[in-house]
């Protein structure tokens, strides 16, 4: 090897020492590429379901302590929004006390079923436009140090812990739910 060629060389290593494995490989637009194709399964599959409850039943709830099927549905819509909007961007949360733009509020099936598609076009958009160098930032998170890719690894297990709720709650009254694998 040359001397120009070790010199080049030797910048080259010290200039990668500075860069996270990320960077160089070139990963987390990678990362966030692969999420989003998921959250458009995820928001598929949660439509599906969403349409399989007949709007009578959108208030079953198996038991007092539980949430209603409405309730579960709504409540993904607000989590999707919180940790996308707020806590993985800079918007302030939406105030759960007087803000019903992603609560059941009355709102009919249709409703409830639009509002799910818009939040989830939403979050994708936001998605698709954050910076993926910023993917390592830390946060709080319930008293959790939490990385804003941590933050979105959640939001799905979230979109999953409540939408197989929902799944039950279909059981329960005689549906048979959508096969998750049609979903993926």
């Amino acid at each position: 090897m040359t001397k120009p060629m070790r010199i080049l060389f030797v910048y080259f290593l010290f200039i990668l020492g500075f860069l996270s494995p990320q960077q160089v490989l070139g990963q987390d637009q990678v990362y966030v590429d692969q999420y989003l194709e998921r959250l458009e399964q995820s928001k598929k599959y949660l439509i599906t379901v969403a349409e399989l409850m007949p709007e009578e039943e959108y208030h079953y709830q198996p038991t007092e302590a539980s949430m209603t099927f409405a309730e579960h549905l709504m409540h993904i819509t607000w989590a999707m929004d919180w940790h996308s909007q707020s806590l993985i961007g800079d918007r302030p949360a939406r105030d759960w006390e007087t803000d019903n733009l992603l609560k059941v509020a009355n709102k009919s099936k249709k409703e409830m079923i639009a509002t799910v598609i818009r939040t989830f076009d939403n979050t994708i958009s936001f998605i698709k436009n954050f910076n993926p160098d910023r993917l390592d930032e830390r946060l709080d998170y319930f008293g959790q140090n939490r990385s804003k890719r941590q933050i979105l690894m959640l939001l799905s297990d979230h979109v999953t812990h409540h939408r197989a709720q929902m799944l039950v709650y279909l059981r329960l009254k005689g549906l048979q739910p959508p096969r998750y694998v049609l979903h993926q």
